[in-house]
């Protein structure tokens, strides 16, 4: 593809311009009076097969601060597409210019430290209005591909990696197990105790294991046990992808060919929807034991009367609602997560904010959404 401005002007060629490898060919005069006719000829440009470009700048004869710029933002413009970009044969007497240019480049917005006022207050509103909606297409981004994903495998199942999807389920849950079973055996030892105290007051001690039994298999089990792994593997996730990011290893995949969703997301989303059910249950168990612990020792309610007053409050029904809720808020936690890590940037300041932030919208997100299932289940009469 060869694209110019008028003859004597900034020239620009691109070869094999539907190739992965394509050279992007920079000639002529790029200064200020020429920066009209530049900026046309950088928007031309359009490589949707390219995974490394090369710009060559073996035949500028002129070069300012305004051409210099222009050059700049079409290497930003392909690096932001995770293009891979290197600039080539630049003359000695031009390597100061880019050097400022890329000295002097935006920073990222930040609020600032000003008096309360009406005008501030909608920019920041708008400001957050507009991450919000950059954070939701990135997310249902990564949910298309995670769909595409999962279509192509079912007409080839070879796709899909088990090994990496039993290596992070093996993380993901049994890694988990101890702390969840300790923190809802807690849990339910807690609200036995609670709820025991206040029910005895009015004689009706006995209706505790009702509140336990409903509230733990219904909300309470997969809940908890959602925000732990939200801390403890999603967490993990955004690190593990944001340092591959960091050392550039995502970019590497991308120049071999790999898709890195196929290769990095899905596999840690399906490990994630298998483990998370399968912990949730193991939370129902420790905390009911826990709660029938406190209804012995504190209640006088031996067990053998716990579980057969728990076998007249509760069904399976109330166990399926619960379990059922636990790959929703697996994929969830999941896309967050993997969300969040292909945003760090080159620093481990960012690696550690964007780990921070996977963490807390991932468990707003599942108090959200078990909310809303709240309220289908509600509607529905279930």
């Amino acid at each position: 593809m060869n694209v110019q401005s008028a003859p004597g002007k900034a020239r620009l060629t691109v070869d094999d311009a539907d190739a992965d490898m394509p050279t992007v060919s920079v000639s002529g005069f790029w200064t200020l009076k020429t920066a009209r006719a530049a900026e046309d000829l950088v928007e031309s440009v359009d490589l949707p097969n390219a995974q490394s470009v090369t710009i060559d700048l073996a035949g500028v004869e002129a070069l300012d601060t305004a051409g210099t710029w222009l050059i700049h933002r079409l290497r930003a413009r392909l690096e932001f597409r995770g293009i891979r970009v290197e600039l080539v044969n630049v003359e000695e007497r031009f390597e100061s210019l880019f050097s400022e240019i890329e000295a002097h480049v935006p920073k990222q917005w930040k609020p600032r430290r000003r008096s309360v006022s009406l005008l501030n207050g909608l920019e920041t509103v708008g400001r957050q209005t507009e991450e919000i909606a950059r954070d939701a297409v990135s997310v249902i981004s990564i949910l298309g591909a995670f769909g595409i994903g999962l279509a192509a495998a079912l007409f080839n199942p070879g796709r899909l990696r088990f090994t990496s999807i039993l290596a992070n389920f093996d993380r993901a849950c049994r890694g988990a197990v101890p702390i969840v079973a300790l923190m809802s055996f807690l849990i339910g030892l807690i609200i036995a105790q609670q709820g025991g105290f206040y029910l005895r007051q009015f004689g009706a001690e006995t209706f505790v294991v009702d509140l336990v039994g409903v509230l733990v298999l219904r909300e309470m089990g997969v809940l908890l046990t959602a925000i732990m792994v939200a801390g403890r593997s999603g967490s993990a996730y955004t690190a593990e992808i944001g340092s591959m990011k960091m050392r550039e290893e995502i970019d590497a995949l991308k120049v071999l060919g790999l898709d890195p969703v196929e290769i990095l997301v899905i596999p840690r989303l399906m490990a994630l929807m298998l483990a998370l059910p399968l912990l949730a249950f193991i939370a129902n168990i420790a905390a009911l034991t826990g709660a029938a612990v406190v209804c012995w020792t504190y209640m006088s309610i031996p067990p053998e009367a716990f579980l057969q007053r728990l076998h007249q409050a509760v069904s399976i029904h109330e166990l399926m609602v619960g379990l059922a809720k636990g790959p929703f808020m697996a994929l969830i936690v999941g896309l967050i997560a993997c969300s969040e890590g292909l945003k760090v940037g080159g620093s481990a300041e960012s690696l550690g904010q964007q780990t921070t932030t996977s963490v807390v919208k991932a468990i707003f997100m599942v108090i959200v959404v078990d909310g809303l299932f709240a309220i289908f289940f509600s509607a529905m009469g279930i």
